[in-house]
C-alpha cells in the first residue's frame, strides 16, 4: 500500500470546480514534485491533502494516507493525521510563525504532541534539549539564541530551517513542501533544498515538493505531476518529463525556464 494515494480528487469553491478529478500515489522515500503556473491548483492540493483547505472550499474523491480517508472526515479524525504522518513546511515562514510568540515557544507545541503520542512525558530540560536538536538537525548555529528569539528577529532563511524543524520534530512520515524557497534569496534557496534533500535522505521520508520552479523540482524531485488550471497534464519520471515533454503545456514551461535561464546567465 502507498503512504498517500489520491484519486480522482477534486476541489470546488461553490459551484466553481478548481480542481479537476486530479489522482497520483507516493511511496516510503519516494519524492514526488507538483509543477504548474500560479494558479494551477497546487497548494489547493497540498492543503487537501491532509484537510486544511480554506472556509468556502471543499474536497472530493479520495484522499487516503496510509490508507486512512481524509475526504470528508471530521476535524477530530484527522488531527492525529497531521505530524505523525504528514506535516506541512509552507511557502511563506512569516505567516506559518506566530509573529507574538517566541521561537522557542511555537517549537515547543509539536514536540510536546509528539511526546504524548509517544507516551512520554518531557520536563523543561528535556523540553529544551529536544528544541535545540531539532535546529541543529537543520543546521542553525546558536539555537539558545534563536528559541529566545521572535520571528521578526532572525533572517527569512532561519526562520524557514525553523519551520522545517517543527516539521521534522513531529517526526512524520510524509512531508509536504509548499513553495518552501520562493521567498529566499537564490543561495539561500540552494541552502534550503541542500538540507531538505539531506534530511528526506537521512529519515527515510517521503516529499511531495510543490513549486513552480522547474530547476528547483529538477533537484529535489524523482517523478513529476504537471498542474494546469487544475488538471493534471502530465506525469512521470522528472529526467523523461523535463527531456522529452509529451503534452504542448509541458513544452511552453521548460523552454519559458530556459529563456529565462539564458537572460539571467546573459546578465551576470
Amino acid at each position: 500500500m502507498s503512504l498517500l494515494e489520491v484519486r480522482d480528487l477534486k476541489i470546488r469553491a461553490g459551484a466553481r470546480r478548481l480542481v479537476h478529478g486530479v489522482g497520483f500515489s507516493l511511496g516510503a522515500g519516494e519524492r514526488l514534485g507538483l509543477v504548474g503556473e500560479s494558479g494551477s491548483g497546487k497548494s489547493l492540493i497540498a492543503m487537501s491533502l491532509v484537510g486544511l483547505l480554506a472556509p468556502g472550499l471543499r474536497a472530493e474523491g479520495s484522499v487516503k494516507l496510509d490508507g486512512r480517508e481524509v475526504v470528508g472526515r471530521p476535524e477530530r479524525d484527522l488531527t492525529p493525521l497531521r505530524g505523525s504522518l504528514a506535516a506541512v513546511v509552507f511557502q511563506d515562514p512569516r505567516a506559518a510563525l506566530d509573529p507574538l510568540m517566541r521561537i522557542g515557544a511555537q517549537m515547543a507545541a509539536p514536540i510536546r504532541r509528539r511526546a504524548r503520542r509517544e507516551g512520554l512525558s518531557l520536563d523543561a530540560r528535556a523540553l529544551k534539549a529536544e528544541m535545540i536538536a531539532a535546529l541543529e538537525r537543520v543546521a542553525i548555529s546558536e539555537p539558545e539564541r534563536i528559541l529566545a528569539a521572535f520571528p521578526h528577529e532572525v533572517s527569512g532563511g532561519q526562520r524557514q530551517r525553523v519551520a522545517i524543524a517543527m516539521a521534522l520534530s513531529c517526526r512524520p512520515r510524509l512531508l509536504i513542501a509548499d513553495e518552501p524557497t520562493t521567498a529566499l534569496d537564490v543561495a539561500t534557496q540552494a541552502e534550503i533544498l541542500d538540507l531538505l534533500d539531506r534530511r528526506i535522505r537521512e529519515e527515510g521520508l517521503a516529499l511531495l515538493f510543490i513549486s513552480h520552479d522547474l530547476p528547483v523540482v529538477a533537484r529535489i524531485a524523482d517523478r513529476v505531476v504537471v498542474m494546469r488550471r487544475g488538471e493534471a497534464v502530465e506525469e512521470g519520471p522528472t529526467a523523461r518529463v523535463f527531456a522529452r515533454p509529451e503534452h504542448d503545456y509541458t513544452r511552453g514551461l521548460i523552454a519559458a525556464a530556459r529563456r529565462l535561464e539564458q537572460a539571467l546567465e546573459g546578465g551576470s
